[in-house]
């Protein structure tokens, strides 16, 4: 079955250019992206994990822990960072895991469950091994993102989305199309117009199901 929003991630053990490490157990109590790329020394995806790299302080704020996929070896992974850090110009220090077996391509539903890519294989091979999730600290997916082989995912947008999940975790409220913090949301259809008054104060009401307020 395909993962879908508020399953649990699914957990696993892998090695990492960081060590062993247990998913479940290193997110914590953080949240956490899960990004993946088909494989190693590849142009766009050195690109992708340069951009991450220069990203780590607005994690950081974020309390969101960032772990890069490959279905590559440690070893090359280690090889690899020397790459993204003459690009970038910052180290590269969240982990990159090993998945040369495909456990966790195929426990994401990344790939075909009955994929088999024998030694040799091409990025083509793997081409669906590009997706994002964002995951809760309560280990629940929140969001999803899948590119293409040809399309450098914009990690502002990334950001933006997180931004989007944290203000809305557990609070009566959305986002409307390109928010950003800072400005307003809009208030849950599950509040009366005098309950989203007494919860947040003033509200702007556009339509009857579109009421907009300050963000809490």
């Amino acid at each position: 079955m395909s993962l879908r929003i508020n399953d649990i991630a699914p957990d696993f053990t892998a090695d990492s250019t960081a060590g062993s490490l247990s998913f479940h157990e290193w997110i914590g109590n953080s949240y956490a992206i899960l990004f993946s790329h088909p494989k190693d020394f590849t142009p766009v995806c050195t690109t992708e994990f340069g951009a991450v790299a220069q990203l780590a302080g607005e994690f950081e704020k974020r309390n969101t822990k960032v772990l890069g996929v490959s279905v590559d070896s440690v070893e090359e992974h280690q090889k690899w960072k020397r790459d993204i850090e003459a690009f970038a110009g910052v180290p590269a220090n969240f982990p990159i895991i090993d998945d040369t077996s495909l456990a966790v391509s195929k426990a994401y539903d990344m790939l075909p469950a009955d994929a088999y890519l024998p030694d040799g294989r091409t990025p083509a091979h793997s081409a669906t091994v590009r997706t994002v999730f964002i995951i809760g600290p309560d280990k629940k997916i929140r969001l999803m993102m899948i590119y293409p082989m040809s399309v450098g995912r914009n990690f502002a947008e990334i950001l933006r989305a997180l931004d989007a999940v944290q203000a809305t975790d557990g609070v009566p409220i959305a986002t409307p199309a390109n928010w950003v913090p800072g400005q307003d949301v809009i208030v849950a259809l599950s509040l009366s117009d005098e309950a989203a008054k007494e919860k947040f104060g003033a509200i702007d009401v556009k339509l009857p199901y579109l009421r907009f307020t300050k963000a809490p």
